[in-house]
């Protein structure tokens, strides 16, 4: 049997502050309606002062090891683009605050598609020997990069955190990772940024703008590059592992806004009904919306044992990704 990386726990969380519509028509110009007609959310959380990333991660972390019965891993992988600080990654302050020891463990930024990527990261370490298991994390905190100006964006994103164990086992088996598609394009990286906090900014010597540490984005381009990309790489992605579209049970594509995932379903011939929605009570959160929803549906009952699973997700970068898993038993906690 060829060594494959096999789905073993799935954990996820939010913090337990709700930002509702209504809340944000108070203090800015909008209303319940205008964000519900142009996204599809009605509320999402925000975490309190004093919570960072990492917090996020780690109760998502410990929410996967407990699903799937284990108390160590031999690698963390931690997707964020708000990580605790610029430098050290906060992967291996998770990994200590989880109790996990000396084990390797690094960050990758990816915006949105993060959490694809760090399931691939985690496929080729098992793939190549390096680790027999690996905790892979999505886990992002916008809500302190947003600008209260910008209603465009503010609107949209939440904060949270999922989560999944990974193990080594046999490419035929439940649960095992059956193959991945990524890209990226940095020609389009302006549609989606946070200008300030690198090097291009500190690099000019000009005094720094507060306002050049919140995200901006393109909201209208976006849309059509999320739709393209995301469905351009589940086509390829279906082709290599050998799905159609009428093989797929249930897509779990990233939570931008529900019209993007209704047109990338609409694209690939899916039936509406089978893409999971989640961002209508979290909003868009990053690089953990797909093991957000995943768990989501797992807990209510949608997933089952043996449902064939697409995951396409898309980001600033730009950055894309898929990845495809028949879905084993699971023992799931609650978000």
């Amino acid at each position: 049997m060829s060594r494959a990386a096999v789905l073993a726990g799935l954990g996820a969380y939010v913090p337990p502050r709700t930002v509702t519509n209504d809340d944000l028509a108070a203090t800015m110009v909008t209303s319940d309606s205008w964000i519900r007609t142009r996204t599809g959310i009605r509320e999402r959380h925000w975490a309190d002062t004093g919570t960072t990333t990492g917090d996020l991660a780690a109760v998502a972390g410990q929410r996967a090891l407990k699903s799937a019965g284990v108390d160590s891993v031999d690698l963390v992988v931690l997707a964020t683009s708000t990580p605790n600080q610029p430098m050290p990654a906060t992967a291996p302050e998770v990994a200590e605050a989880l109790g996990l020891g000396t084990v390797a463990a690094y960050d990758i930024s990816a915006a949105c598609a993060g959490f694809l990527y760090a399931l691939s990261a985690a496929a080729g370490a098992i793939a190549a020997g390096v680790a027999d298991r690996v905790l892979a994390i999505g886990a992002d905190l916008w809500s302190t990069r947003l600008n209260p100006e910008d209603r465009a964006v503010s609107v949209i994103f939440g904060d949270g955190a999922g989560a999944a164990v990974v193990r080594a086992g046999d490419a035929d088996e439940p649960g095992a990772l059956l193959g991945f598609d990524l890209g990226s394009d940095g020609a389009h990286r302006d549609l989606a940024r946070v200008p300030g906090d690198g090097s291009r900014e500190l690099s000019t010597g000009d005094p720094r703008r507060p306002e050049d540490r919140y995200m901006v984005m393109q909201g209208k381009d976006m849309f059509t590059h999320a739709v393209n990309r995301m469905a351009g790489s589940s086509e390829q992605l279906l082709g290599k592992i050998g799905w159609t579209a009428a093989d797929v049970d249930w897509c779990a594509a990233h939570q931008a806004n529900v019209r993007i995932l209704h047109t990338v379903a609409d694209v690939l011939e899916v039936d509406r009904a089978r893409m999971l929605v989640h961002l209508d009570r979290v909003g868009n959160t990053s690089a953990a919306s797909i093991p957000l929803a995943l768990t989501d549906a797992a807990l209510d009952g949608r997933l089952k044992a043996g449902d064939r699973v697409l995951m396409t997700a898309f980001g600033g970068g730009l950055s894309w990704a898929s990845a495809a898993v028949r879905w084993p038993e699971l023992a799931v906690l609650d978000i």
